[in-house]
């Protein structure tokens, strides 16, 4: 039987988390990116407000998530060669950890990415053969500021 841990007796410390994840992109599609060339419009502003909204509503994706008061959450982006690396810091102050809550808003901001450029990684056949999620993970959790 599933259910929620029980932290009532917690007491509410400062949490940080902060995840990262990368999707693998043609040159070719960096570069429209860099330049603001993408016909869907700004990539890494539409990936940002993803990753936010993803993170405000990290419960209803993951069940046993308890519901927290987020105080900040931040999302940078790296284009680096063969693709675009995000990050996502997330704070509150609460009784249990946010790493879920970072995980989340960046597979948001990932699939966002995906979203607005499947156009130009699509090949001939209409696959993706080169695009590719990988290496979300927490990169840091925290019961103190981070600043």
């Amino acid at each position: 039987m599933a259910r929620m841990v029980d932290i009532s007796i917690k007491p509410e410390v400062p949490r940080t988390a902060t995840a990262s994840g990368f999707i693998r992109l043609k040159e070719g599609t960096i570069r429209k990116i860099r330049a603001g060339e993408v016909p869907k419009g700004d990539v890494l502003t539409v990936a940002q407000t993803a990753a936010i909204l993803a993170v405000k509503r990290t419960p209803e994706f993951i069940p046993l998530a308890h519901p927290i008061p987020i105080t900040s959450t931040e999302v940078n982006f790296e284009l680096e060669e063969g693709g675009v690396r995000v990050n996502v810091e997330v704070k509150s102050m609460g009784k249990t950890g946010v790493e879920m809550e970072a995980l989340v808003g960046v597979a948001g901001a990932l699939l966002a990415i995906w979203d607005m450029v499947k156009g130009m990684e699509k090949d001939e056949a209409g696959q993706y053969p080169t695009t590719e999620i990988a290496g979300v993970k927490v990169v840091r959790k925290s019961k103190e500021w981070v600043e």
